[in-house]
């Protein structure tokens, strides 16, 4: 993909992650958001950040079936994206349902476990966004990929703190469950050889085995 496509592709990105924001504004001017407006942006400011958290997780298993090398310069647009969204989730539930009462929120953890998981996994959205930088990237130097990989330990906990924050009533946290699991199972060493053997393109100069430890 050359650089002119690529900036095409990254437009519609920037378009695509933004359009759920610029809709939810919508929803909201209009009174669409139902009786609970609170409850509603924290069902969806949360399915945002997971939907594009998955997204990002999944640019390094589509280089790998594709070789398309441009695809790896997306994830950390579509982290920061997937970080924004979180931002909002976390600051509806601390500003606007509690009032930043942390008081009382540290009181209702025990009633409302999600926000055990949902912590966690913001604090370490907020670790990789402010490291994703190439500054933080010459500073960390072999530890940059140690700290970018839990990422993974982030997506485990997003889908934990979702099933927990509706249950089994929707089938969401399901499906972001397998779209995890599977995503995670294609980065076993096991299949980055398999890929090795049967794509063609990734025994080329430049890719092959030296790839197969890509993060994310």
């Amino acid at each position: 993909m050359d650089r002119q496509r690529f900036r095409v592709v990254l437009v519609f990105v920037n378009i695509l992650s933004l359009l759920p924001i610029l809709l939810m504004l919508l929803d909201f001017s209009a009174g669409r958001l139902g009786s609970n407006p609170i409850r509603e942006t924290q069902l969806r400011t949360g399915r945002y950040t997971l939907f594009l958290l998955m997204t990002s997780l999944a640019c390094t298993p589509l280089y790998t079936l594709t070789g398309v090398a441009r695809i790896l310069d997306l994830r950390r647009t579509l982290g920061l994206y997937a970080f924004s969204y979180a931002t909002l989730h976390f600051l509806n539930l601390v500003g606007l349902d509690y009032m930043f009462d942390f008081k009382s929120l540290w009181r209702d953890i025990g009633e409302k476990r999600y926000i055990l998981a949902g912590f966690p996994a913001y604090l370490i959205l907020l670790t990789l966004a402010i490291t994703s930088t190439a500054d933080w990237k010459r500073r960390l130097g072999k530890n940059w990929k140690r700290v970018h990989r839990l990422v993974y330990v982030a997506g485990i906990l997003a889908v934990v703190h979702y099933f927990w924050q509706v249950k089994i009533k929707v089938p969401g946290p399901l499906i972001y469950g397998g779209i995890l699991a599977l995503l995670l199972l294609l980065r076993l060493p096991a299949l980055q050889e398999l890929a090795d053997r049967h794509l063609p393109w990734r025994n080329a100069k430049g890719h092959g085995s030296s790839m197969a430890d890509v993060i994310r």
